[in-house]
């Protein structure tokens, strides 16, 4: 029982990590994308930046589900039902 607690605070860390390392990455491309596009064409800046929000939204939200995944197995995690 030990081990698969062990595994599953492992595996938790890892999501949240890899979760924060690709939206960084994530927001680091949408930004420069950003804001190359929006030196390109000044005329289009409004519809880029609602784009951009949608987009940013959007990587958050992954994150979160990672969160959400991590919290569900450090606090009831399915396995250990299964040990029982």
């Amino acid at each position: 029982m030990e081990t698969v607690l062990g595994f599953s605070a492992i595996a938790a860390a890892l999501l949240i990590a890899f979760g924060a390392l690709g939206t960084a990455i994530g927001f680091a491309i949408l930004g420069g994308k950003f804001l190359e596009s929006a030196a390109r064409q000044p005329e289009m800046l409004p519809m880029l930046q609602g784009r951009l929000f949608l987009i940013a939204g959007l990587l958050d939200a992954v994150t979160m589900i990672g969160v959400a995944v991590a919290f569900l197995l450090m606090y009831a995690n399915p396995f250990v039902d299964l040990l029982k």
